[in-house]
């Protein structure tokens, strides 16, 4: 084709505009993030329903791109991964990184709700927390609204009060629960979800200790046929960016990850409250069958509940229990 200066004027006219075009490109900012279950599980589901409405809303202005789960970076590293900047975003509960910031028990510890928790300036406080110790920023507090369950393989021995003999049990745990089964007299194994499945089909443990939304997906379901109530603790899963990722945003940016995680953050609580109920539901369609606790034995249950998490963090760091319990106490 021959170039005429017709032809070269045209394209010189359209660099200015192919200019703005880049610097505009240029302001997109763009995160990466890593999930701690493997995608079919319902706490990634949840956490890809925020970035997908993230990426719809801040094109232009910020985009965040999923690496994928645990098979990206193992669970028991995600932590300290966030902390050191090696991922931008994690979506990850507190409990596995009560070492890094015992404070991270409140999420469980509570059962106030999330937006009560921002009105009362809980959420700041615990928020600065975690800043300081985990180099974080805490954009919500996601799925919460449902406790965990101790599920069995065989039929749980009761006792006289109305409880459940737990010496009779070797659990598999997650190191936010461990020392409240442990009280309870269980056997304790602390592993990450993937490592569950495994322990439960070689006879390692007899039963396991998870919410009840995203069992299935695990196939747990397979080896464990009874479900203790009630439910313990919250689930304290949360979204958060890397606090030097965070402070190089703009503004804009900012504000609209901050945004919509609060929208996320009640949405995801009335989703987690209803597919409990739902997947409950399933699961005793399936053949499960449900042991209540009952009278002493049950209020002895959920009092050590309510107690253990703060009595872990007073041992561990109690120079902030007095604000934090003024905030998030029940």
């Amino acid at each position: 084709m021959a170039v005429t200066r017709r032809t070269v004027l045209a394209a010189g006219a359209s660099l200015p505009l192919a200019g703005v075009a880049r610097r505009a490109f240029a302001q997109e900012a763009t995160l990466n993030a890593v999930h701690f279950t493997p995608a079919q599980v319902s706490y990634a589901r949840s956490f890809l329903k925020y970035v997908e409405k993230v990426n719809q809303r801040g094109k232009g202005v910020v985009q965040i791109k999923v690496r994928g789960g645990p098979e990206v970076i193992p669970f028991a590293q995600l932590g300290e991964a966030l902390k050191n900047g090696v991922v931008d975003m994690v979506n990850f509960p507190a409990g596995p990184m009560l070492n890094m910031v015992p404070e991270g028990e409140v999420f469980s510890a509570t059962s106030k709700k999330p937006w009560e928790l921002r009105e009362n300036g809980g959420f700041e406080l615990i928020d600065g927390i975690f800043s300081r110790k985990a180099n974080a920023h805490v954009l919500a507090h996601v799925d919460g609204g449902a406790g965990f369950h101790v599920f069995t393989v065989d039929e749980p021995v009761r006792t006289a009060d109305g409880g459940v003999d737990f010496s009779k049990l070797k659990i598999r745990s997650a190191a936010l629960y461990r020392e409240f089964l442990e009280s309870l007299g269980a056997g304790v194994v602390v592993q990450g979800p993937g490592e569950a499945y495994t322990s439960l089909e070689r006879g390692l443990v007899n039963a396991n200790c998870y919410t009840v939304l995203g069992y299935q997906n695990f196939g747990w379901n397979k080896f464990t046929r009874f479900r203790i109530d009630p439910g313990f603790f919250q689930t304290d899963v949360l979204i958060m960016i890397n606090r030097a990722a965070w402070e190089r945003l703009g503004a804009p940016a900012r504000k609209l990850l901050q945004d919509v995680a609060i929208e996320h953050e009640r949405e995801s609580y009335e989703e987690n409250v209803a597919g409990t109920r739902e997947q409950g539901r399933q699961m005793i369609d399936a053949g499960m069958k449900v042991v209540e606790l009952q009278g002493a034995g049950r209020a002895a249950y959920l009092e050590k509940a309510a107690r253990v998490s703060w009595e872990r963090l007073a041992k561990r760091d109690a120079s902030r229990i007095a604000e934090l319990r003024a905030k998030f106490a029940n």
